[in-house]
């Protein structure tokens, strides 16, 4: 059962009033005893916001990532950050659940976006034609409609499966591009559109597998608004030809100023 701000704050009320009845010491360590593992990929690992953990290896996790910014400032009393760079839905499965416990009490996590196939279409409309570029995002729509929601179903139901008492926040994927923004060159304006569309139909869809799985989806595309690509205060990488692993992922500014805050409102 998923616990709701309602509850969590009458939790609170009870824990106060065991202060009162046992000791705060005990009522502290209660309030103390709190779990939360971060999952998913390169946009929970913190790619693109450097100082990366040598010790994460080709993971890529660091400190400037949300779910670090997040432990860091509420203390839990265990955090364990399994996010990993290039992570599919089956890595997830196979490499990321090990932290979960029946006392976890608090998940996060991104996937689907290297499922559906996202890198290949920014590399596609990045280097082909317009209209190569549209065909290849209308690829990665279909398979976002036919393939994607079993693959989302799988890691969620192993989830709730290791963690049932937890609450899950699914977050979401900025759009990439401001319209009519900045940006002299590249992209033309129909392919930024295009990419935009498909970020929005990827979310949609893990919107609505993380809803029936009763977890919280939280989308990211409010607080990067006035922040992508062409913006000129731009939150997100463009291609970075000396390290194209890090374009098109937030900066640690997007990190700090985007996806922590939609987290901490969610959490």
């Amino acid at each position: 059962m998923r616990l709701t701000r309602f509850a969590a704050l009458a939790s609170s009320v009870l824990l106060a009033a065991g202060a009162a009845l046992f000791g705060a010491g005990q009522a502290a360590a209660a309030q103390a005893d709190f779990g939360y593992v971060a999952l998913g990929d390169s946009y929970s690992s913190g790619v693109g916001a450097g100082n990366y953990d040598s010790g994460s290896g080709d993971c890529k996790r660091t400190t400037r990532a949300y779910p670090a910014l997040w432990a860091a400032a509420h203390s839990p009393q265990t955090f364990s950050f399994a996010a990993c760079s290039g992570a599919r839905t089956g890595d997830v499965l196979a490499n990321q659940l090990g932290p979960l416990n029946s006392g976890t009490d608090l998940v996060s996590i991104t996937i689907g976006g290297n499922d559906a196939g996202f890198a290949d279409v920014m590399t596609t409309c990045v280097l082909q034609s317009e209209s190569t570029c549209v065909n290849r995002v209308n690829q990665a729509k279909a398979y976002v409609d036919s393939t994607l929601p079993g693959q989302l179903d799988q890691v969620y139901n192993a989830i709730d499966s290791r963690s049932p008492n937890a609450r899950v926040v699914v977050l979401g994927y900025p759009r990439f591009y401001k319209l009519n923004g900045t940006c002299v060159a590249g992209l033309t304006e129909g392919e930024r559109s295009a990419i935009n569309g498909a970020a929005d139909y990827l979310n949609a869809a893990i919107a609505k597998r993380a809803a029936d799985h009763g977890f919280t989806f939280a989308s990211v595309a409010g607080a990067f608004t006035g922040h992508e690509i062409c913006s000129g205060a731009a939150w997100l990488h463009s291609v970075n030809w000396l390290n194209i692993g890090e374009s098109y992922h937030p900066t640690a500014a997007g990190q700090s100023g985007g996806y922590l805050p939609v987290f901490t409102n969610a959490a």
